[in-house]
């Protein structure tokens, strides 16, 4: 994930870059969303996804422990 992350960075970095040479601030505004924010996200969100399915399943696994516990 830290690669990832270093990644994101860099590339928002480099969509700053454009963002900041484009003629209004209207079109930098959106070349930076849609260059740079949005396909970011969407990375983060894909890789994010084996965390999250995995954090659940934990938690899915400690509920069923304290259910036992309880019922014993």
């Amino acid at each position: 994930m830290s690669l990832t992350l270093i990644i994101v960075i860099a590339w928002l970095y480099v969509t700053i870059l454009i963002a900041a040479n484009e003629p209004t601030v209207v079109a930098g505004i959106v070349s930076f969303l849609f260059y740079g924010a949005l396909p970011c996200g969407l990375l983060l969100y894909f890789a994010g996804s084996k965390v999250r399915r995995q954090r659940r399943r934990f938690q899915e696994m400690m509920a069923e422990k304290a259910r036992q516990a309880d019922e014993s």
